[in-house]
């Protein structure tokens, strides 16, 4: 038997801001709130224990570390070309981040709101 990713928690300094921009950016929607401020959102008419992990919006105090994190996310378009949903993403809100690309990379460094950084990969894949 294995494990599988079921959640992915994100701090959030406001997770409602993040749980709207990761919802458009995924297709995810709203699928529970807890008394803590946390926002969990995942596929439409799936949610927990689908075959694409939710994600938790978890409200903190605690500002982002300054250091790289040591985990992020990498999307891939699905119903568009690379060119497109960068624009897209961007026009969501994220933004480019500069960590020492050279440009020659398969993917574009991101970053949400909150300035979590994530990568989108110019391969397109299929919607699951």
């Amino acid at each position: 038997m294995a494990c599988r990713i079921s959640e992915l928690v994100i701090d959030a300094a406001d997770p409602e801001r993040l749980a709207a921009f990761w919802s458009a950016v995924l297709g995810y929607v709203e699928i529970g709130r807890e008394d803590d401020g946390s926002i969990e959102i995942g596929p439409p008419g799936v949610g927990f224990g689908g075959p694409q992990p939710t994600l938790i919006l978890g409200a903190t105090g605690d500002p982002r570390p300054a250091r790289k994190l040591r985990l992020h996310i990498d999307v891939n378009p699905t119903d568009r070309d690379h060119e497109a949903e960068l624009a897209r993403l961007l026009a969501l809100g994220a933004r480019p981040v500069d960590i020492g690309q050279t440009g020659a990379e398969a993917w574009n460094v991101l970053a949400d709101p909150e300035g979590n950084e994530f990568c989108l990969l110019h391969r397109r894949i299929e919607p699951v």
